[in-house]
């Protein structure tokens, strides 16, 4: 008998994960220039329709199925440290923490860089440096949220990234 999976992303978080994450590398490739600007407002675009739809699809998409609240996840985040946590066919409370906090640094990054372009903000160094940090920010972001994949696929010994890529995960 094989490993029952069950469908838990669908096609548009998926869509908008993987793009974002293209856009996110594009704009550290290309710093400046019209690639840099439009790939920083369509991954903007992309953040928005995934919260248009948290709120409007069904099953796992749905923010309500998945997102857990502060004491949830602070108590996700003990029971990790204590090598104690729970597996979720979802997405667990430390990386729906993270999904919210890259989202908002993506649209940190859209209206700093779309403020860089208004005439009442045209070069100013404190833009143009709040703008880099939260780019460095977001990067650092990135680099922790592909890490814990990493470490929790091996912990449960589940690939994530195939896991985001196929939409199915093993049902236990």
């Amino acid at each position: 008998m094989g490993i029952a999976v069950i469908a838990v992303w669908d096609r548009i978080v998926r869509f908008v994960h993987w793009s974002v994450a293209a856009l996110v590398l594009a704009n550290f490739v290309f710093e400046t220039g019209p690639l840099h600007r439009y790939a920083g407002y369509l991954a903007v675009a992309l953040v928005a329709l995934r919260l248009v739809w948290g709120f409007t699809a069904t099953g796992y998409a749905r923010f309500s199925c998945w997102w857990p609240g502060f004491g949830k996840t602070v108590t996700y985040l003990r029971q990790t440290i204590a090598g104690r946590a729970p597996r979720y066919i979802g997405i667990n409370p430390m990386g729906a923490a993270m999904a919210v906090l890259l989202w908002l640094l993506i649209a940190s990054l859209g209206v700093t860089g779309w403020m860089m372009g208004l005439d009442a903000y045209w070069g100013e160094e404190w833009l143009q440096e709040l703008h880099e940090t939260v780019a460095y920010v977001l990067l650092g972001g990135v680099a922790i949220h592909v890490t814990s994949v990493i470490v929790v696929s091996i912990k449960s010994r589940e690939n994530l990234p195939k896991a985001m890529l196929t939409g199915k995960k093993r049902s236990s």
